[in-house]
């Protein structure tokens, strides 16, 4: 049998590498992490700075406001458990209410009209245009600016007397109001300047979004007689729903957060027709000192803003289209 096993080849080497698997310290070590594995921990290497800042920047201040809006704090000295005591004084508060609609009339008067020229924007440079990378820098120039330097013009800009939206009124004869003085027109002022600064940012997204929209499409509908309206609405939007998604999702949570530009612009007035209910929780924390108050509102705010996330989420699961191959 011995002499078998070396004559016939492979079979002498085969049960000579089993018997050296059986016997210890005959082979060396194995590694003692496979490729995947190791390739797996570099990744997640890579992640921690990212995951550390999310945990430390969001996840443990958002815990800290839950904890914190159980508890009657006024910044200094120590806090006080008064349990659901927060939430019952807000949903009972007027100016929470009142805060909150004109949030949503915030949110309502902004989005719309921002989404519609960002992507009718993206449309006209997506064609082929003499100059288009200008003038896709300059929409987004707006996004750049610094909301204390943004607030100046636009103060300039709405002043009842020497401003230049006035002055351009008056060469057709028309008295324009006291924009930021108005109750009626200081809140879309203040959304008519938000619509100028992120219009340009959300068309880029939108400009990526047609770009990746293969020609072919296009051509075929030109074949089956399509004009353009009907390709818009036929190809183009329904192929934009992911680009859509992202770009209502972050507008919504952006303009429900809006703070800077009421703040420099109208200081919430005129009688509190522009205090969105960012604007009341600064108010509450830092001018009122009620900081457990004030992380309650954030706290609704937060729910707020995760359901209509979610509604969005799934409106647009179904109508959203990933694989254009």
């Amino acid at each position: 049998m011995q002499k078998l096993r070396q004559d016939v080849p492979g079979v002498g080497q085969s049960a000579t590498a089993a018997a050296a698997i059986t016997q210890p310290g005959a082979v060396k070590k194995r590694r003692l992490l496979r490729p995947d594995t190791k390739l797996t921990l570099q990744a997640y290497g890579f992640l921690l700075p990212s995951f550390l800042g999310l945990l430390v920047f969001s996840l443990l201040p958002i815990i800290a406001v839950a904890v914190l809006s159980f508890f009657k704090w006024g910044l200094i000295g120590q806090p006080t458990f008064i349990g659901l005591g927060n939430y019952s004084q807000m949903f009972s508060s007027w100016s929470f209410w009142h805060s909150l609609l004109v949030t949503f009339y915030y949110v309502l008067l902004n989005i719309p009209m921002q989404t519609v020229f960002a992507l009718l924007l993206a449309v006209l440079l997506n064609q082929k245009l003499p100059g288009k990378g200008i003038f896709r820098t300059l929409l987004v120039v707006p996004w750049l600016a610094t909301p204390a330097a943004m607030a100046l013009v636009w103060q300039w800009i709405f002043d009842p007397q020497f401003g230049a939206l006035n002055t351009f009124l008056s060469l057709f004869h028309i008295t324009g109001p006291a924009w930021l003085s108005s109750r009626a027109w200081a809140l879309p002022a203040v959304a008519a300047v938000n619509i100028w600064q992120y219009t340009g940012y959300n068309m880029l997204f939108f400009l990526a979004g047609l770009q990746g929209i293969p020609p072919d499409f296009y051509e075929a509908a030109s074949l089956d007689g399509a004009n353009r309206f009907r390709q818009f609405f036929a190809i183009t939007l329904p192929l934009l729903s992911p680009t859509m998604f992202f770009v209502l999702v972050t507008s919504v949570i952006g303009s429900a957060q809006v703070f800077d530009t009421v703040y420099l612009m109208t200081k919430g007035g005129p009688a509190s027709a522009t205090s969105v209910l960012n604007f009341n929780i600064f108010r509450q924390a830092f001018e009122f000192f009620h900081a457990g108050y004030a992380s309650a509102l954030s706290m609704v705010l937060f729910v707020i803003l995760l359901i209509i996330t979610l509604l969005q989420v799934l409106y647009f699961r179904s109508r959203s289209i990933y694989d254009l191959s």
